[in-house]
């Protein structure tokens, strides 16, 4: 998010565009990156040919949808299902799978868990959204998605996934703006999961570190030799 002092829907936007990349990369251990440009739409649609969306609500409200194309869906569920070491021969072939369904609905919670996470910290403010909705859509039907939002900017973001399939995040909320007052201070963010890999690290290093000294024979004859003291003392 930008460094500036009004922070408005685009850049709330953005946000949002991370957390989708973001959970859905490190998800599915492949690469998901989304277009540089916004386009502004009149309204949100739930289109062809999985349509999952949430509502948000709280210190601003709003509408998420996400439109997968059959190719786009199954390429993410297959690939997040054989990061979780699932066997390849399990898994569903079909956009109209349950399976596909319930597995698209979770990441759509993560994405939607993360974003607003990271956006009521650095706006101090407090969001609530609702359970996921998935739908499988016919080439055919379109479904308009209306939300009670006064004056509503509505917004879309082209994504690819590393196979160049593409989705789209279609976003509505109402228009706002958040103003940083002059001794406003944002806490660092922190990456939980680099956290974690840089402690993992320096325990590891530590324990190598152990093992070292224990296999010096100079420490081993010590170790010997203090042992030996002991058993003397006690009379063994």
């Amino acid at each position: 998010m930008n460094s500036s002092s009004i922070v408005n829907n685009d850049d709330i936007l953005l946000k949002l565009c991370h957390s989708v990349s973001h959970v859905l990369s490190s998800t599915s251990a492949s690469q998901i990156s989304h277009a540089g440009m916004i386009q502004s739409i009149s309204r949100t649609r739930l289109k062809p040919d999985l349509g999952c969306f949430s509502i948000f609500d709280g210190g601003f409200s709003g509408l998420v949808v996400i439109n997968f194309s059959a190719a786009a869906a199954i390429e993410i569920y297959r690939r997040y299902m054989l990061n979780m070491g699932m066997p390849e021969t399990e898994l569903a072939f079909s956009h109209t799978s349950d399976d596909v369904s319930n597995v698209m609905g979770e990441l759509m919670n993560q994405i939607l868990g993360d974003f607003i996470g990271k956006i009521s910290k650095e706006l101090q403010t407090s969001i609530s959204q609702s359970q996921p909705k998935m739908l499988t859509i016919n080439k055919e039907l379109t479904i308009s998605v209306d939300t009670n939002l006064d004056n509503a900017v509505a917004r879309r973001v082209s994504f690819k996934t590393e196979n160049n399939h593409i989705f789209y995040l279609e976003f509505a909320m109402d228009k706002t703006e958040f103003l940083r007052s002059a001794d406003f201070e944002m806490n660092e963010e922190f990456d939980l999961d680099s956290l974690i890999e840089t402690h993992g690290q320096k325990a590891q290093a530590k324990s190598d570190k152990s093992q070292d000294v224990l296999n010096d024979p100079n420490v081993k004859g010590l170790v010997v030799d203090d042992a030996d003291d002991l058993l003397s003392e006690l009379g063994l």
